[in-house]
């Protein structure tokens, strides 16, 4: 779930050096969708990329706010550059608010997390660790995306989010200050099920997922973020039936690690769909808005080298 470095259209392994690398690839031309069957984000509902075509054949345009020079977006303002009008990039309304905590190492220009904060601007923070809130007094409603032995799939969220409220310590005990909310004795199978039942029937009002945080870095810088005592105690989510299609998808890893930007993505489909209840018709497909203008671009370039 991290992001695994996404490059602004840098293509390595066909131009050397980054700035020959960028001169390469905005030099391509876009070709039809027919020679990419296999494009699994070709179903994507997107608003109209021409804006993205335009300046790629532009070539780099400043920055409005610190004039840098950049291709599309600057992901150090996390604002579009000149050439690409801002009115003219979809937004995104979220159901909840999302925080993506960035690695202080991870290289600005490779991570996909900038794509969530230009398109959905009003639901998206970005913190540069080790600058991160204080989540503990609000456990019962915040979930971190990561993998590993204790995380849960989306679906079992609401179950899992009951066992963090003070409500459910202190049901049966007038006294919460005695043991941290935290730390509630194992549930048997039957009270798990008694207590699905009494999620189901609603009967616990108002616990709800409010925010979702994401950690922003190469896998192998995870460990520092991921070990903050400051994260310690959230319900952690793994999504675990999504390939990725990052074109840098770090060698030695499941295919089911995903950029930042594919995790935000298809962690509110599955929210939209298993939490919410409601039919997916789209809605965040245009959070992948320059993640597959991008993806397109490099498969293309991959094919004019004659790799593919």
């Amino acid at each position: 779930t991290m992001s695994l470095n996404s490059s602004t259209l840098l293509n390595e392994e066909n131009c050397q050096g980054r700035e020959r690398n960028t001169e390469c690839l905005e030099s391509l031309e876009l070709r039809t969708p027919s020679s990419f069957q296999d494009n699994p984000l070709q179903q994507l509902q997107l608003a109209s990329q021409e804006v993205l075509e335009k300046a790629k054949k532009s070539g780099r345009s400043k920055c409005p706010r610190c004039s840098s020079s950049r291709m599309f977006y600057c992901y150090t303002c996390f604002v579009p550059v000149e050439t690409v009008p801002t009115k003219e990039i979809p937004t995104v309304k979220l159901p909840l608010k999302i925080d993506i905590i960035k690695h202080p190492n991870e290289t600005d220009g490779k991570s996909t997390a900038v794509h969530a904060k230009l398109l959905a601007p009003d639901d998206v923070t970005i913190y540069k660790y080790p600058c991160i809130p204080a989540y503990e007094e609000k456990r019962h409603e915040i979930a971190l995306i990561f993998p590993g032995p204790n995380s849960v799939s989306v679906k079992d969220i609401a179950f899992h989010l009951q066992k963090y409220t003070k409500k459910s310590v202190c049901d049966n005990d007038d006294d919460c200050s005695r043991e941290p909310f935290l730390k509630q004795a194992k549930i048997e199978p039957k009270e798990e099920k008694n207590l699905n039942e009494c999620i189901s029937s609603n009967r616990i009002e108002g616990i709800r997922l409010k925010k979702i945080i994401f950690i922003d870095s190469t896998w192998n810088q995870t460990n520092k973020i991921i070990t903050d005592e400051r994260l310690q105690g959230l319900l952690q989510i793994e999504l675990k039936t999504r390939k990725t299609c990052f074109w840098r998808h770090q060698k030695g890893k499941p295919d089911t690690y995903l950029s930042t930007i594919e995790a935000i993505y298809y962690f509110l489909v599955d929210y939209h769909q298993e939490i919410l209840k409601e039919n997916y018709k789209g809605q965040y497909d245009n959070l992948l808005f320059f993640f597959s203008f991008m993806y397109t671009l490099i498969k293309n370039a991959k094919c004019c080298a004659g790799k593919e």
